[in-house]
């Protein structure tokens, strides 16, 4: 009977090999091993072996390999369904184990959008430094939205409207939409009083918007005014158009925390101060998941506090 599988024959260290359960979920999970393997950040070639040594081991066909697609045979599914209960048990452990930590340690790995990242995070990222010196901090700065799910990144900040996903956000502060233009056409702006009359005037679009051209102004809470400006220049992130405004080119709609310095010296002046555009959220948003690392914590509470604080000091009175 030396062709019967027999389970004692299966070392307890084997079985107990988390990482090998997690490729195979993984390939699941996602329908193909070029997925998992950029998912769990390794080579497609290391999940596929994993995952065939599976099969060799318990002498059954787990997957079905198709050119379109990876399916689970049916004993896989069944596999599979133990496979995430015993992963989703081990994260509640570990979870529950970082706990424990004192200070955070490790790598933490972060994306921001380019313009609050520079201006916003860069700054987070220095006190959290100095504050847990035994942690890294790798940090993405695109305009891109990442992909969360991949399990590289740990935690996003997204400026703007949340679309609805299943991702879990906190929101950590709020910004202010303002309509600017150059210190250069000073004795034009003075003039205006209501956002119609802007119609003639030249705009720098941000195309990283989803209508970089269309802005809705409100006065009083009755009052409402929607614009549609012509724009002379189309650029793809905030800071390339805040620098064409200040350049002379046209006006725009920047967020606060990217020209609150151009306007303290009046190298950029604010545009009908007394019509109001959308506020938008800050956000950090995470991979759905019950604990959370103690690093992650840690940042987030250094940077809602560096939003807390700015909040106050911008307060009227």
């Amino acid at each position: 009977m030396a062709n019967t599988y027999n389970k004692n024959e299966v070392r307890l260290g084997e079985l107990s090999n988390l990482r090998r359960l997690a490729y195979f979920a993984a390939v699941v999970e996602t329908g193909s091993f070029t997925a998992a393997a950029e998912r769990l950040g390794i080579t497609k070639a290391v999940v596929s072996q994993q995952v065939a040594r599976l099969e060799q081991e318990f002498r059954t066909s787990l997957l079905v390999r198709t050119t379109r697609k990876v399916q689970p045979t049916e004993s896989g599914q069944a596999f599979y369904v133990r496979c995430a209960r015993i992963l989703g048990e081990a994260e509640e452990a570990f979870g529950e184990l970082g706990e424990a930590v004192v200070d955070p340690v490790g790598t933490l790995k972060l994306t921001a959008p380019f313009d609050y990242g520079i201006s916003r995070v860069v700054p987070a990222i220095a006190a959290f430094s100095k504050r847990y010196p035994d942690c890294k901090v790798d940090a993405v700065f695109s305009d891109q939205t990442l992909d969360l799910m991949s399990g590289s990144i740990e935690l996003a900040i997204r400026v703007g409207w949340l679309k609805d996903s299943d991702l879990q956000a906190r929101q950590i502060g709020t910004f202010r939409q303002l309509l600017v233009a150059p210190r250069a056409l000073r004795s034009k702006i003075e003039k205006l009083t209501s956002p119609e009359q802007l119609a003639d005037l030249p705009f720098v679009a941000n195309t990283a918007l989803r209508e970089p051209l269309r802005w809705d102004f409100t006065r009083r809470e009755t009052e409402r005014i929607s614009l549609s400006g012509q724009a002379s220049i189309f650029l793809d992130t905030t800071l390339a158009v805040r620098e064409a405004v200040l350049q002379g080119v046209g006006l725009s709609v920047l967020p606060d925390f990217a020209i609150a310095d151009d306007l303290a010296t009046g190298r950029l002046i604010h545009v009908l101060p007394q019509w109001q555009l959308p506020v938008g959220g800050i956000h950090v948003v995470f991979p759905s998941a019950r604990f959370r690392p103690v690093k992650v914590r840690a940042f987030v509470d250094v940077l809602a506090s560096q939003e807390k604080a700015r909040y106050a000091s911008e307060a009227p009175g």
